[in-house]
């Protein structure tokens, strides 16, 4: 029985969530900004993420590398989508980080995608806090951020432009699934 359950559950996460890098080393594309000695990998060797707003096309990375950074520095990652969530999850998600921080310095960090859904009040609620560093926002977007997202939060946070994948990466990926025996 419990066999028949943990394949169950194995089944119930999609292929893409059970193969997605942990790493940077695993990571295929941006090679601008997760390459030897640039932005991304520098972040992660000083073990200090900021905010940050990834910009670019669907399929680009963005939240792949949003948890590769959290996972990289050991901090809770909170996924929140724009799309299903507003104003009183950001006050639940703030009332939780504030009383794991009273115990603990390990640092949160809030993955926004498609913030730019966002309207100016919910992303008010978020300045605060990102403001405070009780969260670190890390914000994905398909849209210009200069034009939706609020100037406050905009300048709190570190621009990230994402290429599309070339055929290079979209093979390296390909390779990577192929080779990689799917976690249990």
């Amino acid at each position: 029985m419990n066999e028949n359950k943990k394949i169950e559950n194995h089944h119930s996460i999609p292929l893409a969530e059970r193969m997605r890098p942990v790493s940077l080393d695993d990571f295929s594309g941006q090679e601008h900004l997760v390459g030897r000695g640039r932005l991304l990998r520098e972040l992660i060797s000083n073990g200090k993420i900021p905010s940050l707003l990834l910009w670019g096309p669907p399929g680009s990375g963005k939240t792949t590398l949003a948890s590769i950074l959290a996972h990289s520095i050991q901090a809770d990652f909170i996924f929140f989508s724009a799309v299903l969530s507003g104003v009183k999850e950001i006050r639940k998600i703030v009332e939780e980080t504030k009383g794991k921080k009273e115990g603990e310095d390990k640092p949160t960090i809030l993955f926004v995608d498609e913030i730019h859904r966002f309207n100016k009040n919910q992303q008010d609620a978020l300045l605060p806090h990102v403001e405070s560093g009780l969260l670190t926002l890390i914000g994905a977007t398909t849209e210009n951020p200069s034009f939706e997202v609020i100037a406050p939060l905009l300048s709190r946070c570190q621009l990230l432009l994402l290429q599309p994948l070339t055929v290079e990466d979209i093979i390296s990926i390909l390779q990577r699934l192929c080779t990689t025996k799917p976690p249990d």
